[in-house]
């Protein structure tokens, strides 16, 4: 079997590549020790070429987690081949990454990708001096037309295995001499086809390269003292000696290989004069977001939404299997637990996954025609402000999806404290899974209003930017957010097939990670709220039954208990407290609560999208206008369902992080619901109480923290300077 590893720059087309290679014959996982994830499949047509796809990476210096995979594996996995894809539309900047790769000694074949593009811009590319020039096979093709594959694949599979001459790029004289002296410190010491990899590594003051070498001290100061004579000679630090002579290296091949025929804009470059204007950016990504929301959840998607619920699982499923079970004489419980709690449950998950789809498909048609590319550094110039970065908005905008895959989206942030924070913000942002809460307390209470909705978005994204401004400004997340460098990719027409493959991926994971959890869930809760301790028949004690009356039940019981925590945010009584408990399981079971408590028929959301609001008055007996936009702004903002947590603990890799973002997530819930509903029953005319001097209370504070200066290692070091002038 020949183990071909697949490297090259994000947005180079490397996912249509691996997919247009391996159909279905793929494998996803995560690489180990780590959440990054891990792609692997056959050749369609050669089941014994394996294809490892690796994360898509700008260098193998180690800088990223993305770059210490890639390179580690090829390092220590040693693959038969590289297949480096470089996007032959901006072959300048993808070399880079290809120089390295040649110089660690692997036979590479390198797939020039987007000939097509190249072409229809009347471009021309001689690859066979490009080839003579790197000294490996190049090969055109365009990934998402699938032209060239079969030459790639052949060429790849000829130099799998073989030995390689040495690549020879040469810097300059100070480099090289520094260079052959530390090669010969190292020698022995490492493999002898990588000896002037190691040397360019060692040049460059690479850490974890010198790590894996093993080399005696004595050996490691002479070569510090090799790299500063050649700074002192060059007058620049090492690692960008090696970065500008490498830029130097590929100029020069370039202009020996490539003829350009356009002078002017290119069309994406037409197309980012508008989209990415200084102030027309905002309101043409705004417009493109109402669209992608109006499609799929108000139009498209709410209409198989309520046909999945309404009439899949209401009028064809349930109601006719709950009158088969009357008929046949099956026991009350029984039939309770199969209709109301599996098959209700599992009809929770499925109604709302069309949505999802349609959400999910939205969303990849604009990651492939390369347009979320360009918001991403829209969002950066806002982001900034408020010490996020750029890459901050990604996950926030898959988290209006669903929270999982925005958490999981993170770990493209290269600083770990802007990841955290990151991470720790980006549930704030109503997922899916928090529509339906929206839409229940708009319909029951509000009676539709249309205000409601985006107020929740404006309450989300307010969240972000104050936790980013008050967060920004303590030790663990100080400092200015990391450089936001990203390929903009050219525009081009959609590839269906990565399209719907990206939409499946996503949808299965939320009916997995959801699916599981609601459906034992809404059994739960049906346990819980149909039995309890009764008097006994006889008049002695009590026994464990079926209640008649749901005050009477377990969940009542406990829910009364707990209830007085939430009584200074207007929302004290037993059934709010559980739906917003059961609310961490999975946040559509704060629909469903209510629906079994309340004794509300038929899915929630359907009778609000259908205008039916006073089938919902049982919900609305108990709150009013402010305790019910209270609830909704602690539910919108507390810690996400358990598998979002489940994604924050992967990421974070650490169990006290994790502790401290779901309790900053719920702390600030309960203070933003308590100071909403303490000051507007003060502004109502209610008068001052233990709960609104609390509420003042937690409002300066919040107000200090955003103006306090924010934490610096000058600052920190002032009082030790002090101590140690006295």
């Amino acid at each position: 079997m020949i183990t071909a590893a697949l490297a090259g720059n994000p947005n180079s087309g490397k996912t249509t590549l691996f997919n247009a290679l391996t159909g279905a014959n793929q494998r996803v996982g995560n690489w180990p020790g780590v959440t990054v994830d891990k792609k692997e499949g056959w050749v369609k047509k050669d089941r014994s070429l394996r294809i490892i796809d690796l994360p898509g990476i700008y260098s193998l210096s180690p800088y990223t987690l993305e770059e210490v995979i890639s390179r580690d594996f090829l390092l220590d996995e040693k693959p038969d081949v590289v297949i480096n894809l470089v996007d032959a539309s901006n072959i300048e900047r993808n070399l880079y990454l290809t120089t390295q790769i040649l110089d660690m000694g692997i036979p590479t074949v390198i797939a020039l990708n987007m000939m097509d593009v190249v072409r229809k811009a009347g471009d021309r590319i001689d690859t066979k001096k490009l080839s003579q020039s790197l000294g490996c096979p190049v090969v055109e093709i365009s990934a998402l037309k699938g032209e060239g594959l079969e030459d790639l694949l052949r060429e790849a599979a000829a130099a799998a295995g073989q030995k390689k001459a040495p690549f020879e790029r040469r810097f300059s004289a100070p480099v090289e001499q520094a260079l052959e002296k530390i090669g010969a410190l190292i020698a022995g010491a490492v493999p002898e086809e990588r000896r002037r990899w190691y040397s360019i590594k060692f040049f460059e003051q690479d850490a974890k390269a010198a790590e894996k070498t093993g080399l005696a001290p004595e050996a490691l100061g002479a070569i510090d003292k090799i790299i500063k004579e050649g700074e002192k000679a060059l007058d620049d630090a090492s690692a960008s000696i090696i970065t500008g002579e490498s830029y130097d290296y590929i100029t020069g091949i370039t202009s020996a290989c490539i003829k350009k025929s356009r002078k002017g804009l290119s069309a994406s470059d037409k197309i980012d004069r508008v989209v990415t204007n200084k102030w027309l950016a905002l309101p043409i990504f705004a417009a493109v977001m109402i669209f992608v929301y109006y499609i799929s959840v108000t139009t498209i998607g709410a209409i198989v939404t309520d046909f999945t619920n309404d009439t899949l699982f209401g009028s064809w499923i349930m109601e006719p299997l709950a009158g088969w079970f009357e008929e046949i004489g099956t026991a009350g419980w029984l039939a309770s637990l199969i209709v109301d709690g599996i098959i209700g449950g599992v009809g929770a998950v499925l109604g709302f996954v069309p949505q999802m789809l349609v959400l999910f498909l939205m969303l990849s048609l604009l990651e492939d025609v390369g347009y979320m590319a360009r918001v991403a550094f829209i969002m950066d110039r806002i982001f900034r402000r408020f010490g996020l970065s750029g890459k901050t908005f990604i996950p926030l905008l898959i988290s209006s999806g669903c929270g999982v895959p925005g958490v999981m989206a993170s770990r493209t942030i290269e600083s770990e404290r802007d990841r955290r924070l990151t991470v720790m913000t980006t549930c704030f942002v109503p997922c899916g899974a928090k529509t339906p809460i929206v839409a229940m307390i708009a319909g029951a209470v509000f009676g539709g209003v249309w205000w409601v909705a985006p107020s929740a978005y404006f309450v989300g994204l307010g969240a972000v930017i104050i936790s980013g401004l008050i967060l920004k400004k303590t030790r663990p997340f100080a400092g200015k957010a990391a450089p936001f460098v990203m390929e903009l990719p050219s525009y081009h027409v959609p590839a269906m097939g990565n399209v719907l493959r990206s939409m499946g991926e996503r949808g299965w994971s939320f009916i997995k990670r959801a699916g599981t959890i609601i459906l034992m869930a809404s059994i739960v809760v049906w346990f819980f709220s149909s039995f309890g301790f009764v008097p006994a028949e006889d008049g002695g004690g009590t026994s464990f039954a079926m209640v008649e009356e749901m005050d009477e039940s377990m969940l009542a019981v406990a829910g009364t208990k707990v209830a007085v925590i939430f009584r200074p945010l207007g929302f004290g009584f037993w059934q709010a407290t559980v739906a917003s408990i059961m609310g961490l399981v999975a946040k559509e079971e704060v629909v469903g609560v209510f629906g079994v408590l309340f004794g509300v028929e038929g899915d929630a959301l359907g009778l609000v999208e259908d205008g039916d609001f006073g089938a919902l008055s049982p919900i609305a007996a108990p709150f009013t206008m402010l305790t019910a936009y209270s609830f909704l702004v602690f539910n919108l903002l507390c810690a996400p369902c358990f598998a979002a947590m489940g994604a924050i603990r992967r990421e974070m890799n650490s169990g006290k992080w994790t502790a401290f973002a779901i309790s900053y997530m719920c702390v600030l819930a309960y203070a933003a619901a308590l100071m909403f509903y303490q000051f507007g029953i003060l502004i109502a005319g209610a008068g001052f109480s233990l709960g609104s001097v609390v509420a003042i209370a937690v409002l300066a504070l919040i107000i200090w923290l955003l103006v306090k200066p924010a934490w610096t290692e000058k600052k920190a070091a002032a009082p030790l300077a002090a101590e140690a002038a006295r």
